[in-house]
C-alpha cells in the first residue's frame, strides 16, 4: 500500500499544474498504464455485456435491475467504437450490435400517446423499458438525453464507413434517426429549447439556458438538415453564462462536473472558439480544465470538514448517495442526499460528503496530472469501489454504515461510466474526437454557432464535408 501511495505522489509531482491547456500528456508512472487499461476494459464491459441482446438498450444501472437510459445507450454506441479500436471486440461484432440497436430505435412507435410508445417527433423518452423500448412510467420526452443518444448515433454514422451491407445499413439508419428529430419543435417562444415534453402536460417549464451539458445538443440542432434551430439560439443560450472566479480559477461556472464533460466526450473544443470565448481569450476545453482544478481545490480546502477529502480524494458531480436523510455534521444540520447533482462553483454548492469517480474520470483530458492520481487513490483507498465493470458510482466516507464503514454504492451507473471510458479513450488516442471532426452535421452546427479556429478552420471544403443531404 505504501508503494502505491508513493507512486500516486510521484505522479502528482511529475505533472505541474501549469500545463498548456491544449496539451495532452502521457502518464508514465509505474502501474498507471496498466491501471488505466484495466479500468478502460472493465468499463467497456458494462456497455458490452449488460446491453439487452435484442434491443441493444443499456441499463441505467447495474447490478440492480433497472430500466434503460437512452443517454447511456448513446454512450454505449460510442463505447462500441472504442471497443473495436482497442480490439476488445471485432469490427464485425461491433457493427452487428450497432445495427441491431439503431434498427430497434427506428422501429419504436413514435406517437403523442402516453403509453406503449418510445418517443415522439424523433425524440425519445428519458428512461425506457429495456426489452420493449417503451416509456418508463411517466418520464419526460427528453431533449438532452435524445441529444446524447444522437451524439452516439452520429459517431457510428461517421465511423462505419465500409461498403459492406451492414455498415451501409448503419449509415442509412443513423441518418434516418438524426434527420427525424424535430429540434425546432422543442424551441419555445422565448428563444430557448425546452428540457422536455410529456403527453399529459406538454412542454416542461425548464429551459436550456446558460452553460451546462447541452452544448452538443444545440450543436446537433443547429447542424440538422431537416429541422434546424435558428442561428441566434446559440447566442441566446450564452446570455446565461456565469463568468466568475472560484477557488482561484476564472471561468464559466457550472457546479457539477458532468456539465463540463458530456459535450467534450464528442466534440474536440481545443483551439476552437465561439464569440463568447474569443472575447474571454480561452476555449471551452480550458474552461473545463479550470472547472476541474477549482473543484479539486474546493475539496482539498474541505470547508464542511467531510471525512477523506484531500487534493487526491475529490469529485463532485451527479451521482448516487447514501439516501435522503437528515443529519448533523460538524455542528451543522444538513441533508444527506440520494441521487443528486452534487457540485461546487461560484453560484452552486451541493456537497454532502459523497464523491464520484466519474468526476475525475470524465475530466482526464483536461487535467490528467490531478485526475489520474485521484482515480488510483480512490481504488487504493476503497478497493471495494473497483468492480467487474469498473468503478462503483460513489462513496461517502462520512455517512457510512452502522458499523462505521464508508457507504459505497452497490451500483455502477451508465451515464457515469460513459465519461470515464470515452474521455480516457480521447485522452489516449483522441478517437471519438477525431471521428466527429469528420461529421458534416457537427461541423455545420459548430460553424452556425460561430465557432472558428484550429482544426475547424483547417478542414478542406468546409461547406461540403461528407455531404449526405
Amino acid at each position: 500500500m505504501l508503494k502505491k501511495h508513493l507512486n500516486i505522489l510521484l505522479l502528482a509531482l511529475i505533472f505541474p499544474m501549469a500545463l498548456h491547456p491544449t496539451t495532452l500528456v502521457n502518464v508514465a508512472v509505474e502501474d498507471s498504464s496498466l491501471f488505466l487499461e484495466d479500468l478502460k476494459h472493465r468499463t467497456f464491459n458494462y456497455f458490452w455485456e449488460l446491453a439487452h441482446p435484442v434491443s441493444g438498450m443499456v441499463p441505467d444501472r447495474a447490478p440492480t435491475k433497472s430500466f434503460s437510459s437512452i443517454a447511456a445507450t448513446g454512450f454505449g454506441l460510442a463505447a462500441i467504437v472504442t471497443g473495436i479500436e482497442e480490439s476488445y471486440i471485432t469490427r464485425e461484432q461491433g457493427a452487428e450490435r450497432v445495427l441491431t440497436t439503431l434498427r430497434f430505435f427506428r422501429d419504436l412507435t413514435q406517437s403523442p400517446d402516453a403509453t406503449a410508445v418510445g418517443g415522439y417527433k424523433g425524440f425519445f423518452y428519458h428512461f425506457v423499458d429495456m426489452e420493449t423500448g417503451h416509456r418508463f412510467k411517466d418520464v419526460e420526452l427528453s431533449t438532452i438525453d435524445t441529444g446524447l443518444l444522437m451524439a452516439g448515433i452520429l459517431t457510428c454514422y461517421t465511423y462505419f464507413d465500409g461498403e459492406n451491407p451492414t455498415e451501409q445499413a448503419i449509415r442509412e439508419t443513423a441518418l434516418h434517426l438524426y434527420k427525424r428529430v424535430e429540434w425546432d419543435w422543442a424551441m419555445q417562444p422565448d428563444g430557448f429549447m425546452s428540457m422536455g415534453w410529456t403527453p399529459e402536460k406538454g412542454f416542461i417549464e425548464a429551459r436550456w439556458r446558460g452553460y451546462n451539458e447541452a452544448m452538443v445538443l444545440l450543436i446537433m440542432a443547429l447542424g440538422s438538415p431537416t429541422h434546424p434551430i435558428a442561428d441566434k439560439a446559440w447566442q441566446k443560450w450564452t446570455e446565461g453564462y456565469h463568468w466568475e472566479t472560484f477557488e482561484g480559477q476564472t471561468h464559466v461556472n457550472f457546479g457539477p462536473l458532468f456539465g463540463h464533460q458530456y459535450s467534450h466526450m464528442f466534440v474536440d473544443f481545443r483551439g476552437i472558439q465561439d464569440e463568447y470565448m474569443r472575447l474571454k481569450g480561452i476555449d471551452y476545453f480550458e474552461n473545463s480544465r479550470r472547472a476541474t482544478l477549482s473543484q479539486q481545490a474546493y475539496c482539498a480546502r474541505n470547508p464542511r470538514k467531510f471525512v477523506g477529502y484531500s487534493n487526491l480524494i475529490w469529485g463532485l458531480t451527479a451521482c448516487d448517495g447514501p439516501g435522503w436523510m437528515k443529519a448533523v455534521h460538524n455542528g451543522q444540520n444538513m441533508v444527506v442526499e440520494g441521487y443528486s447533482a452534487r457540485g461546487a462553483s461560484s453560484d452552486y454548492l451541493v456537497d454532502d460528503g459523497t464523491l464520484a469517480p466519474t468526476a475525475a474520470g470524465g475530466s482526464i483530458p483536461f487535467a490528467p496530472e490531478i485526475c489520474i492520481p485521484t482515480l488510483i487513490a480512490l481504488k487504493d483507498t476503497w478497493p471495494a469501489m473497483f468492480s467487474q465493470y469498473g468503478f462503483k458510482d460513489a462513496v461517502n466516507p462520512t455517512f457510512g454504515t452502522a458499523d462505521g464503514q464508508p457507504w459505497i454504492d452497490p451500483d455502477c451507473i451508465g451515464i457515469d461510466q460513459g465519461p470515464i471510458l470515452i474521455m480516457l479513450q480521447n485522452y489516449q488516442h483522441q478517437t471519438i474526437w477525431n471521428i466527429l471532426k469528420k461529421n458534416p452535421f457537427i461541423i455545420k452546427g459548430l460553424q452556425r454557432a460561430g465557432f472558428s479556429g484550429a482544426w475547424l478552420d483547417a478542414l478542406p471544403n468546409k461547406s461540403d464535408n461528407l455531404n449526405p443531404y
